[in-house]
């Protein structure tokens, strides 16, 4: 098998889902392209602010891309390739276009409110508490593990036993480059907001941003040490998490967006001017090391299969956003197909290696192996392999920072909601829940809290990530079941996703509990605090979980409730 065999049988099973499955499903739903949109009816500056479809893809494909796509194929390719590439494309396709396309659907159609707040409506308050307490949770712990990470690839230079080493030129020139981005990103948002140039003219000032950035990066490199980068990273988050969208998070995930996408068509090309060979084994073991295929293999690859976090942003950013309800589709169901293609040059890089060879070249992590895959790939075309090495691993700490932001504002989010109470008037809210939903302060604990945990490191909470990111995927298919339920909308094909994904999740989970709980028996004073963390959230979150299942699927298949009738269609021209 090589390389060129496995990109041409993705590309067609991928674009082939777009236009039939997708469409199909969009046209059983009735995409009504003459409706307002949430952007327009709830517009507030703020998180309400319609877009066009290009920034908007930008947002949700940077967003919900991250580094997982990269790190998940790799870490999980210890069970061959093969089941690696079908569960890429049966889950990019089956589960995860299918989870972002109804969550965009049922916000769009829900003043462009939360998953949250389906939950409410259509299940039950207390299941929404208990959601947004899990939502709230899980953002703490991504913001906590992406920050350490993002911290880590731009610090600029080596310490050995608190002495200052070398310079690390190629974190330098991604720290630089990624400040950029922010300044030019406000410059673009200014542009977008208050001028009305062509989109031909904002993509070139956009595309020369980005040029921009990268040439000072790459001459200009900023060698911080790594807790500089640490508060830099939240002060950045916290600004990032309340200003309004159109400042600075739609400029920057568009500027972004040229930049992933590029690096996606860049490293295609080089896998068809490469044509690596396969070196990885098709299947090796349903058991390595102790790590069982079931569940881990679908936990592992959660980006560029299935992930619940992408039901947060297409609901919780994305949605409020949306300038036309055509445009939920190729936003949603093709942003993630596009990460699932991500997935698979993730896969053929890692398996194009010989054993030991990435080592031997020190690349040990999926972001370098990622790397220098793709730059040995490049170097065919006559590229030089230390610039191609940068800008790939520029690209990769882009997708881990711009999730960043997303996540620290549907935490903010998510808390705010959590002490909201439509049935109270505004003026009557008491002095303490004024507090709590507030911006700023919610923000504030937000981010205080997962910054405690970043200076644990991220290992220590990253064994529970995939595991909790799952059941989010649960949670947003059951809520959008129960929505499509009392809309008598087809569903049956969100059943079979619901099902594997709850097994998938409380499997891992409960695999989780027990080796915690094993380990804290024998385990010292020294090394006791990251487990103890991880054994309490992972108990906390399986009976949240448990909890919101056992109602949604009461409402799932208990007796059917009075049908909420659709709204009647606003004629009026969206443009």
């Amino acid at each position: 098998m090589n390389g060129i065999t496995i990109m041409l049988i993705s590309i067609a099973v991928l674009l082939l889902a777009y236009i039939f499955y997708g469409r199909w499903i969009a046209k059983k739903w009735g995409i009504d392209p003459k409706r307002k949109t949430p952007a327009y009816e709830q517009r507030d500056g703020v998180d309400y602010e319609p877009a066009p479809r290009s920034v908007v893809f930008g947002h949700q494909f940077a967003s919900i891309a991250g580094a997982g796509p990269i790190n998940g194929p790799i870490q999980a390719a210890i069970f061959g390739w093969v089941p690696v590439l079908l569960w890429v494309l049966i889950g990019g396709v089956f589960f995860g276009a299918v989870q972002d396309f109804t969550s965009m659907y049922a916000s769009v159609r829900n003043k462009g409110r939360s998953i949250g707040y389906i939950i409410e409506k259509y299940i039950g308050k207390t299941g929404k508490k208990m959601f947004l307490l899990f939502v709230w949770l899980f953002c703490i712990l991504v913001v906590a593990a992406f920050a350490d990470i993002v911290a880590g690839t731009f610090m600029g230079y080596t310490v050995t036993e608190g002495v200052r080493g070398a310079n690390i030129t190629a974190n330098g020139a991604v720290a630089t480059t990624s400040m950029m981005f922010i300044v030019f990103a406000i410059a673009l948002g200014l542009l977008l907001k208050y001028t009305k140039l062509p989109a031909a003219v904002n993509t070139v000032i956009a595309i020369a941003m980005l040029a921009g950035a990268v040439v000072i990066g790459l001459n200009f490199p900023m060698y911080l040490p790594l807790n500089a980068w640490h508060i830099l990273v939240f002060v950045y988050i916290f600004i990032a998490s309340i200003v309004p969208v159109w400042l600075l998070l739609q400029p920057r995930d568009y500027l972004n967006s040229y930049l992933l996408v590029a690096m996606i068509l860049a490293a295609v090309v080089g896998v068809f001017v490469a044509n690596p060979t396969i070196n990885l084994p098709a299947f090796t073991s349903f058991n390595v090391d102790g790590n069982y295929l079931f569940p881990i293999l679908f936990v592992t690859i959660a980006c560029g299969a299935v992930s619940g976090f992408h039901s947060l942003v297409s609901s919780g950013t994305a949605s409020k956003q949306i300038k036309n309800e055509k445009d939920m589709l190729p936003v949603s169901f093709g942003a993630m197909l596009l990460e699932s293609m991500l997935a698979v040059v993730a896969l053929i890089a890692v398996a194009s290696f010989a054993t030991g060879e990435a080592s031997a070249q020190g690349l040990e992590t999926p972001a370098q192996i990622f790397a220098g895959a793709v730059a040995g790939f490049l170097t065919k075309m006559g590229l030089p392999n230390d610039v191609v090495f940068t800008l790939i691993t520029l690209s990769i700490s882009a997708f881990a920072l711009t999730s960043l932001d997303s996540v620290a504002r549907v935490g903010r989010l998510s808390f705010q909601e959590l002490f909201l109470d439509d049935s109270i008037k505004d003026e009557n809210i008491g002095p303490v829940r004024k507090v709590l939903t507030n911006k700023y302060f919610a923000t504030f604990i937000t981010l205080a809290l997962a910054f405690g945990l970043t200076l644990v490191g991220y290992k220590n909470i990253w064994a529970l990530f995939g595991a909790s990111n799952q059941l989010l995927s649960v949670f947003a298919f059951l809520a959008c079941a129960v929505f499509l339920k009392r809309k008598k909308k087809v569903r049956w094909f969100l059943y079979i996703p619901l099902g594997v994904m709850m097994a998938v999740t409380f499997t891992a989970l409960s695999m989780t509990i027990f080796s915690k709980a094993k380990v804290l028996v024998t385990a010292t004073s020294a090394d006791i605090f990251g487990d103890v963390l991880q054994l309490v959230f992972a108990t906390l979150i399986v009976v949240l979980g448990v909890c919101v299942v056992i109602d949604g699927v009461k409402k799932l298949f208990g007796k059917d409730e009075e049908i909420e009738a659709e709204p009647e269609k606003i004629s009026e021209k969206v443009n």
